[in-house]
């Protein structure tokens, strides 16, 4: 496919990837939706909708790359009690002396630990064990993440579909394109983190957003950068280069997205401990 360049000339040919990545790639792609799949599916069948609207879509997100370690992060530590299907109904003045007996009869023959209190695992409440330090901050980092790798999908398929390279190489495009739609919907995805908990208005709420965001946002950035570079420049060398139509491009775009989540942690950290960012 020859690019339309922005600033130059050059040729990007297709790849042929080895079968054994191929096959890999299939394999844990196909995980990943799998994984993501189920989180949605229990969050909106199962009646497990987030307190904080947008981790509705971050831990989903999340699995796209990390596939099982989100799935088991997410309901280990960030699944919600199924909330009821529909507002129970009013009571009536009659009702309510009887319902009061009833349940003060109730609670004289329960027993601590025999399944009929308030952490069994049909209570919409149930009690969780105090989150970890780390699973915290994971959740943190996978909210940032979110962003990024939302934009990082949307900027490689439009970089693909019009062929555009900077410079000559569609590197330097990858890079301005996805770096853009992952600062702008990571800060959208932390807006609608912040704002509400802060009842902050669309202007102040954006602008805290920014600040909280845009250093782990970057950061996050460049630990998938540098592995981007690898990809081009060691693991399939122009002129032939892996390109969003094969499954071993997004693998490899997956582990990007892992080393970005990890490179962003420090400052995910940093930021949470200052208070400039909000615990999830």
């Amino acid at each position: 496919m020859e690019p339309t360049s922005l600033l130059g000339g050059g040729a990007r040919l297709q790849a042929i990837p080895p079968a054994w990545l191929s096959g890999l790639a299939w394999i844990y792609l196909s995980v990943c939706f799998v994984c993501a799949g189920v989180i949605g599916y229990d969050i909106v069948f199962g009646r497990r909708r987030q307190p904080m609207g947008v981790m509705n879509f971050v831990f989903p997100i999340t699995a796209l790359y990390f596939g099982p370690a989100a799935l088991a992060l997410y309901w280990r530590w960030g699944r919600v009690g199924a909330r009821p299907a529909r507002p129970p109904r009013p009571l009536t003045g009659a009702k309510m002396p009887q319902m009061a007996m009833a349940a003060a009869g109730q609670g004289m023959h329960e027993r601590p630990g025999d399944g009929t209190g308030p952490g069994h695992a049909g209570s919409p409440d149930p009690v969780r064990p105090a989150r970890p330090r780390w699973a915290t901050m994971a959740i943190e980092v996978s909210h940032c993440g979110s962003g990024c790798t939302l934009g990082d999908l949307i900027s490689e398929w439009v970089i693909y579909a019009f062929a555009l390279a900077v410079a000559g190489r569609v590197l330097f495009a990858e890079y301005i394109g996805d770096y853009v739609l992952a600062v702008a919907l990571g800060i959208v995805f932390q807006y609608f983190a912040i704002a509400p908990m802060r009842g902050l208005g669309i202007r102040d709420g954006l602008k805290a957003a920014a600040k909280a965001d845009f250093i782990s946002l970057t950061f996050f950035e460049v630990g998938l950068f540098g592995w981007m570079a690898t990809m081009a420049f060691v693991f399939f060398p122009a002129p032939h280069q892996l390109i969003p139509n094969s499954a071993a491009f997004w693998f490899l775009m997956q582990i990007g997205m892992m080393i970005g989540f990890f490179t962003s942690w420090p400052a995910n950290v940093s930021l949470v401990n200052r208070g400039i960012k909000v615990t999830m």
